[in-house]
């Protein structure tokens, strides 16, 4: 099953560049936790675009783009570990 449409279709495709896309796949079918991630990163990276096409953030409005950007680093350098411990070699 894949989880994109439209718009999301090609942000999902920027992140797996680099990356194995059918693991991806695989992984947002299978994975609960890698999909609940990937879905909190897309979230995040939707309201920092809507921010951004504000002209003027107020005090309140630059704090949440920050807030939002450090959370959105932080999932996905969450995936890229979900990613990275499966294409690792077993031992």
């Amino acid at each position: 099953m894949v989880v994109t449409d439209g718009l999301n279709h090609l942000k999902q495709e920027a992140f797996m560049e680099g990356h194995d896309q059918e693991l991806v796949q695989r992984l947002l079918a299978e994975d609960a936790d890698f999909k609940k991630t990937y879905k909190s990163h897309k979230d995040c990276e939707n309201k920092l675009e809507k921010l951004e096409k504000i002209p003027r953030l107020t005090p309140e409005d630059k704090t949440e783009k920050n807030r939002l950007k450090k959370l959105k680093l932080t999932l996905k350098d969450e995936m890229e570990g979900i990613l990275k411990k499966i294409k690792a070699p077993k031992k």
